[in-house]
Order: structure tokens, then C-alpha cells, then sequence
């Protein structure tokens, strides 16, 4: 880690966009250390063993047809930053293209490539696994090669700090993001429909306005995304994990002061009450219909709940049966 050199690389951002995207790489990898990304031949077989058994159980237990990405990476953090610096780079592209004119575009060039840089490495210290359905790529989303990636060292350290067998942690992680890729290849539409909400709320913010509809709708659909995985990952887990996501949530409230801003800024607070609300109303809908009942939600895009059915499921419920 070199902060020095990453101060040096933001505050010589350069280029005609709001952000210099080269110059965020690279101070993010700078301000991060790698992490160690040696692997004895147990610890590759054992997270191929872990994706391949959440694959196998998250297909029977939900009667849903998936594959897994052709892309499974096990990481170290600069390899989480390269592959992500992109996705911030497509959501900020609208904004750089028809964006209005700054003051003073130099100053701001730099500002921004810091904020994204700061950004970039927190979330390279602290995540622990993704599945990216690489929103808002140039590619068909049926045609994009979507990716899964386990960040070790992270998974590594945070086992340790919890107090938790590393194995067990590892296998967790596994199941909860092989859970999204269940959902994403049980709904070929879904890239689409996320990304069509995301675009227009980002076209709203070129032009000066809020699309409040299409942030609200974009939460609800991300509700329903996350608060599945977590059905999913409770009744396809080897045994309960309560006492990890305990331990895991009360690691998150904790950290200093930049870390709680970084949070605040990243929506992390947000994505948890998307969890919790969201696994609210899937565990209602599969107490009455079962796995396979809630599966049901991926059929087509008007299956999804909306924002007041997702705190009365039984709507939901009675809505489906009748066709939508």
C-alpha cells in the first residue's frame, strides 16, 4: 500500500471527463494491499466443491434451471478493483456524456476521481464475494458472460476477526452468491429489467431531476432479489448460520468514522433492509407455497411484488394465482 502515490495519481487526474477512471484504478489498487492469493490445492478444490454443492441443492431444492457462470474467480483485492472499476465507469457514462458543464472541470475531475478511488478501495477491503450480471454492458445481457468472484483474502481475514472456521465461512459465502446466479439464469429478463430502471433514474439525474418511480421501482425489484437468495441460502445451507450473519452484522455497524460514511454512501444500510424485508416476504410466500411457489416470481417480470405487496405477501400470493 501506497498512499503517498495515490494522493500523487488523484490529484494528477487528467482527460476531459468527470472522472479520470485510470487515475481511480490506480489509487484505489494503490491505497489497498493485495492480499495474499496463494491457494494449496485443498483450498481450490474446496471452494470448487462449495459452488458446485450450492449449485446442486439451490437446483433441487428451488426447482429452478441455472448454470454457473462461465467466469469463477477467486480473487485478491486489486483483481476486485480492475474488475469493478468498470461497472462504475458504466453507471457514470450518461452523466460524463450528456452531463452539464462545471465550473471549474479540473478541480472537479479531481474530486471525483478521489470520491471513486475511496470508494473502490473500501469496497475492495471489505467484500467478501459478487455475482455480477454486469449491468449496463454494451453486450445483449444474453449474451454477457456474467462473473462470480470470491475475494480470499477478505474472506480469509473476516473468518479470523469473526472468530469463525474458515472452511465454514468460505462455504457460506458460496451459497449466498451462487443464490443470485440462481436467480439472474432462472430469469433471463431480469438483467434487462434492472438495468432499464437504472438508466432512467441516472437519465433523470443528467437532466436535473429525480425519477423517484424508477429508484422505487428498482429498490422493490432488488428486494425481491436479495430477500430470495436469502430463502434460498436458509433452506439450501448444510446448517443454521445464524450466528455468522450475527456476527457479520454486528462487524458492519462497527468500523471508525470514514467507514460509516463509506457505508452511508455505498446504500450498505439500505441493501440490509433489503435483505431483511425482502426474506420477510419470501419465507410468508414459501410457508403457503413452498420453494416452488416462490420461484414462481421469476416466471416474468409482472410476477415480481410490488412495493405494498412486498409488506402483505398474501396480495402478492393472490395476485399470481389469478394470472397477474
Amino acid at each position: 500500500m501506497n498512499l503517498f502515490r495515490s494522493v500523487r495519481t488523484v490529484t494528477g487526474a487528467s482527460g476531459t471527463g468527470y472522472v479520470d477512471w485510470t487515475a481511480v484504478a490506480e489509487a484505489a489498487k494503490d491505497g489497498t494491499v493485495p492480499g495474499e492469493l496463494t491457494l494449496s490445492d485443498a483450498e481450490r478444490e474446496g471452494y470448487a466443491t462449495d459452488v458446485r454443492d450450492a449449485r446442486d441443492r439451490l437446483r433441487r431444492l428451488g426447482d429452478i434451471a441455472f448454470d454457473l457462470p462461465e467466469t469463477v474467480e477467486i480473487q485478491n483485492r486489486h483483481h476486485w478493483i480492475d474488475a469493478n472499476v468498470d461497472t462504475f465507469r458504466r453507471v457514470m457514462a450518461p452523466m460524463e456524456a450528456n452531463g452539464p458543464e462545471v465550473l471549474f472541470p479540473d478541480i472537479s475531475r479531481v474530486v471525483n476521481t478521489g470520491t471513486c478511488s475511496l470508494l473502490l478501495a473500501f469496497l475492495g477491503r471489505n467484500v467478501l464475494g459478487q455475482y455480477d450480471p454486469l449491468l449496463l454492458a454494451e453486450t445483449d445481457p444474453g449474451d454477457r458472460d456474467h462473473g462470480l468472484y470470491f475475494v480470499h483474502p477478505n474472506i480469509v481475514r473476516v473468518a479470523a476477526e469473526l472468530d469463525v472456521p474458515y472452511p465454514r465461512f468460505r462455504r457460506w459465502i458460496a451459497f449466498h452468491e451462487v443464490s443470485h446466479a440462481a436467480e439472474f439464469g432462472a430469469a433471463p429478463w431480469l438483467s434487462t429489467h434492472l438495468e432499464r430502471r437504472l438508466e432512467r433514474g441516472v437519465d433523470g439525474l443528467v437532466a436535473g431531476d429525480i425519477d423517484r418511480e424508477a429508484f422505487r421501482e428498482l429498490d422493490t425489484a432488488m428486494t425481491a432479489v436479495e430477500g430470495y437468495a436469502e430463502l434460498l441460502m436458509d433452506r439450501a445451507f448444510d446448517e443454521d448460520y445464524a450466528d455468522l450473519r450475527a456476527k457479520l452484522d454486528a462487524r458492519r455497524q462497527g468500523g471508525g468514522p470514514v467507514a460509516r460514511l463509506a457505508r452511508r454512501l455505498l446504500g450498505l444500510g439500505l441493501k440490509r433492509r433489503q435483505y431483511e424485508r425482502g426474506a420477510a416476504f419470501f419465507e410468508a410466500v414459501a410457508d403457503a407455497r413452498g420453494l416452488t411457489g416462490a420461484s414462481v416470481v421469476w416466471d416474468r417480470p409482472e410476477y415480481l411484488p410490488t412495493e405494498d405487496e412486498l409488506d402483505a405477501p398474501e396480495r402478492w400470493l393472490a395476485r399470481v394465482e389469478d394470472g397477474a
